[in-house]
């Protein structure tokens, strides 16, 4: 298929699910994503329905601004309120509730908050003030390279008033948390073709091996995701766990050693809080000594009270697949994309999100 028509062609979406419904296997089989827009995707055009009855799909930790927890968003806020700092950040970021507050608030309040589409533009904005300039740095390995190479160029250029707050993070780790967790039942993962293209496939080769859990990397086109599944599913019925690349015009084993090679001289494996998922070793991306001058919390103190949830959300279990998001009681009411009481309904990859606006 060469025309993007093709990938969403629904002819050819339900032939998919019924040579998937052909593939009989008995047991009762849980597939779960992690990346936001998978799971936008599947809920835009009702992937899911098409599956058999004994084949569920779950959403687990794939959206960025979702695993972000309150304590990050509770600094980027405090930091927000400093006369001399200007933030920085994509968008999503703009409207999830922290503890206290948002940066929406803030903004609203007169904080100096700016939306770019690069973090690359923060340095011109940096350029042209005195101002501390401060990019939140949150997102999995996607948007890491484009991250460190902004920083390497601050270096280059010598922008001493240029900042991040470090919150990448890293996925391989936070799926072998999954996978470790009793409570929760996962037989073949969904793998986040964005990342993978960065990281390459192989970095996920560990969960077949030490798991027995089956994988493929999927793209985001209708037809991309019913591959997937259709792969999912014959490696459970056959009982060969592996990594099947179906998204192959975009992604390789080893990855894109060009991105790698940014995040690695920039950036350093760190422990990393997930929200739901607590601490995780080895998940998130510190910078190293050399780049250390560039993290914001070595040059200013940010004092913030304990960082608390809202009563009653569930983002939480959303993210780990405990859950769906209707089982949250807030959901729908009084939590709504309009009135967003937690970041699962706030960020537009959000699972909230999407079961809101797809149904």
């Amino acid at each position: 298929m060469k025309y993007i028509d093709e990938f969403r062609d629904a002819e050819i979406l339900r032939d998919w699910g019924r040579k998937i419904s052909l593939i009989k296997v008995s047991k009762s089989i849980n597939l779960m994503e992690v990346c936001g827009t998978h799971t936008v995707s599947i809920h835009r055009f009702g992937l899911h329905k098409l599956l058999p009855e004994n084949v569920k799909h779950i959403s687990g930790p794939g959206c960025p601004v979702c695993v972000t927890p309150n304590r990050y968003i509770d600094e980027a806020i405090e930091l927000s309120k400093m006369e001399d700092i200007t933030i920085v950040t994509f968008g999503d970021m703009v409207r999830v509730p922290g503890s206290r507050s948002s940066l929406e608030k803030e903004k609203a309040e007169g904080a100096d908050i700016k939306v770019v589409y690069s973090p690359l533009d923060s340095l011109k904005i940096a350029e042209e003030t005195e101002k501390k300039v401060i990019f939140l740095a949150v997102g999995f390995e996607t948007t890491a390279p484009t991250i460190a190479a902004t920083v390497a160029e601050a270096r280059k250029r010598n922008i001493r008033n240029f900042f991040i707050l470090p919150g990448n993070k890293t996925m391989p780790n936070a799926m072998r948390s999954l996978l470790k967790d009793r409570d929760i039942k996962i037989d073949g993962f969904l793998l986040p073709g964005h990342v993978t293209t960065i990281t390459g496939f192989r970095e996920y080769e560990f969960i077949p091996r030490d798991f027995g859990v089956a994988c493929a990397v999927s793209g985001f086109e209708p037809a991309d995701i019913m591959l997937a599944f259709n792969s999912l599913i014959n490696q459970i019925k056959t009982e060969s766990p592996k990594v099947e690349n179906v998204y192959q015009r975009s992604v390789k084993r080893d990855g894109n050693p060009y991105a790698k090679v940014y995040i690695e001289r920039v950036f350093e494996p760190i422990n990393s809080e997930w929200r739901g998922l607590g601490e995780i070793e080895h998940s998130g991306l510190g910078l190293k000594d050399e780049f250390k001058s560039f993290d914001i919390r070595n040059a200013v103190k940010i004092d913030i009270p304990e960082p608390f949830e809202h009563p009653g959300c569930r983002c939480g279990d959303v993210l780990k697949g405990k859950i769906n998001p209707s089982d949250c009681p807030l959901f729908g009411d009084p939590c709504t994309p309009d009135n967003p009481i937690g970041p699962c309904m706030v960020s537009s990859e959000g699972s909230c999100s999407a079961y809101y606006k797809y149904g």
